[in-house]
């Protein structure tokens, strides 16, 4: 059994994020999720929107998953060239995104995104992880716990990883 220690986050912003947090939560080395906010100005769900990014707060083991692998299947689920918006959902807040407090990650994230021959076309914003707030219960494993929830992403492609 791996211990936590040697686990790392990764924030993942891929639209609504029911669906993403169903997907991530399958994926090989994948420890741990959790639905979140990432980089509003507020530590509170209430009130007006603050420019957050709807997200996954993934913890993961590196021995089994990079972040390079991670990138990949976040590229399996959105479409990186659209700005403020996946499937149905449109708004600042389904941004695409990748955040970290691990400026290592960052780099790594950039380099993936650099790297690929559509780069300059690739709207994923990848920032350090300034503010994080955990989404209420009712958002947490929302897919989960009721299937029938709206989704943007296939059931087949949510699944896809499941053992």
């Amino acid at each position: 059994m791996t211990s936590v220690a040697s686990n790392e986050e990764l924030y993942l912003a891929g639209g609504c994020l029911w669906g993403v947090q169903a997907f991530v939560a399958t994926l090989p080395g994948v420890t741990f999720t959790e639905a979140g906010r990432a980089n509003g100005t507020s530590q509170s769900l209430g009130g007006d929107y603050d420019g957050y990014a709807e997200c996954v707060r993934t913890r993961f083991d590196p021995t089994v998953v990079s972040v390079e692998q991670l990138m990949t299947y976040l590229f399996e689920i959105i479409d990186p060239y659209s700005v403020n918006r996946q499937g149905p959902d449109v708004g600042e807040k389904y941004r695409t995104g990748v955040y970290s407090e691990d400026p290592e990650h960052l780099d790594r994230a950039r380099a993936f995104l650099g790297a690929r021959v559509d780069a300059d076309r690739i709207a994923v914003e990848v920032q350090p992880l300034t503010n994080y707030v955990r989404s209420a219960d009712e958002h947490q494993d929302r897919l989960a716990c009721i299937p029938e929830s709206a989704c943007h992403l296939p059931q087949e492609l949510v699944a896809k990883y499941r053992a």
